[in-house]
């Protein structure tokens, strides 16, 4: 498999240090509100990613984190931890507020058929792995005391710009009035936080340098290196994460170890709603209860975010969301095609040679909408010729393989009833009888029941509608 690796800046082919096991960490949520589509695009990413890898014939181990704690509202190490300030919000401990919001997510991944990782560790169930990762950092020279925390010294890691490419002296020069003058640079990082003395946060604990709280970038380094070892084979999150977040998993991780963070990095893209930039201020934190008060499916969001490419700029809209909606009735309606083989077998696709292709084009740095143009071709291309029985078997195992590689869930589909199949048999006896109003009774009857129909020279094809009403 292909991807465009962040740290060289080039795709490369993705070789696990340990075939055919590959381990994969990825950035998960932090659990202080309801995730918006911004994030659910990355999400689904991630499991694109995975699934890939598992058709290509490895074994994925799977680390996603949920950030329960430490995550400041500025990536400047200052203001309000997340949690907290959600707590505040909903008049709730910050940990009710996480348990909410966690097991929110958790049930998130399910409805949009995300794969569960193999382990979902919490910030908080790991501090012991996060203090005593401050203390190999201490005791190697890379920390400092000031009042708020114990820092990170980024002077002492060489390598500290280099993933990013950041100008650090350009960035030295701006930095703001209100930059904390106790740190040393102004890219030095918390490693952990002391409680305020006014008052007792609802999430801190005893440490080594005084009662307090890790720092946000802290716990993907410990828990990484806990569940996956040293070096990952690949790392993932959004593009946002590379000049803060992974830049200081890789300082701190790589000062202890002495070896990569991680071999592969990928990074999605921003989202934007209606041109704009994803934000509460703008109210366009769409979230998927959201798309459902529309009437629109979120296996249609899941399609929706296969048609850009997760290195692109991806861009939502309603009327996006909606076409994605027809493309995924379109879609459905072929692999209903399975339950009605009525075309000719001089005719025959080589589902083998199609499934194969598209997996090419996911292994070549994940090109989605490459897989949409294939499928949509196929779907064109069945619509005219439609399944003859010998096909059958080919097709429905495409077609796992396409829910297995894409998790569209095309494959689960069942089968309408006999009565409706009955009322279809009706209308076509009719047809031939020119019996017109017990022919329009009968299709008037499936439309309520949401079943189309489309005669074809082949014989009548149903397919479900939006009717509210739909089997």
């Amino acid at each position: 498999m292909k991807l465009y690796n962040t740290l060289t800046r080039q795709i490369e082919v993705l070789r696990p240090q340990h075939s055919p096991e590959v381990t994969v960490y990825t950035c998960g949520p932090t659990v202080y509100y309801y995730p918006h589509i911004g994030n659910w695009f990355t999400f689904i990413r991630y499991d694109l990613v995975v699934r890939t890898l598992q058709a290509s014939g490895l074994k994925v181990r799977w680390v996603m984190n949920i950030t329960d704690v430490g995550h400041l509202v500025s990536d400047a190490d200052d203001g309000e931890d997340k949690l907290e300030k959600g707590a505040r919000r909903e008049g709730k401990t910050a940990w009710q507020v996480a348990d909410f919001y966690g097991d929110y997510f958790v049930k998130g991944l399910a409805r949009l058929n995300i794969r569960r990782p193999d382990y979902l560790p919490k910030a908080t169930d790991h501090i012991a792995e996060q203090i005593q990762l401050v203390q190999q950092l201490e005791a190697k020279g890379y920390t400092y005391v000031i009042d708020d925390g114990v820092y990170y010294d980024t002077s002492k890691f060489p390598h500290y710009a280099d993933f990013a490419r950041l100008d650090v002296d350009v960035q030295q020069a701006g930095a703001r009035v209100e930059f904390n003058p106790q740190k040393r640079q102004m890219t030095d990082f918390a490693l952990w936080k002391f409680s305020p003395k006014d008052h007792q946060r609802d999430m801190e604990w005893d440490s080594p340098w005084g009662k307090g709280f890790p720092g946000w970038h802290l716990e993907c380094s410990a828990m990484s290196m806990k569940y996956l070892g040293a070096t990952i084979d690949l790392h993932a999150g959004g593009i946002d994460h590379i000049p803060v977040h992974h830049t200081n998993e890789i300082a701190q991780s790589q000062a202890v170890t002495g070896r990569p963070l991680a071999n592969y990095w990928m990074h999605a893209n921003h989202v934007t709603v209606d041109n704009e930039k994803i934000s509460k201020s703008l109210g366009n934190t769409i979230s998927l209860e959201d798309i459902e008060a529309k009437g629109l499916s979120l296996m249609a969001f899941r399609l929706h975010v296969l048609e850009s490419h997760y290195r692109s700029q991806s861009k939502f809209s309603w009327q996006s969301l909606r076409a994605a909606n027809q493309r995924l009735k379109a879609l459905e309606a072929m692999a209903d095609l399975i339950w009605q083989p009525l075309g000719s077998s001089a005719k025959s696709t080589n589902f083998g040679d199609v499934f194969k292709r598209i997996l090419g084009d996911m292994q070549n740095d994940l090109n989605t909408p490459a897989v949409l143009a294939s499928l949509s071709q196929l779907q064109t291309q069945l619509e005219e010729s439609l399944l003859s029985p010998e096909e059958i078997k080919a097709f429905r195992q495409f077609l796992e393989s396409i829910d297995q590689l894409l998790g569209l869930q095309l494959a689960s589909r069942p089968d309408i009833s006999e009565a409706q199949k009955q009322l279809i048999k009706q209308r076509t006896a009719a047809r031939a009888a020119e019996d017109w109003p017990t022919s329009d009774a009968a299709r008037h009857q499936l439309a309520d029941q949401g079943i189309g129909l489309r005669d074809t020279p082949q014989g009548t094809v149903w397919y479900r509608t939006d009717n509210p009403h739909t089997t």
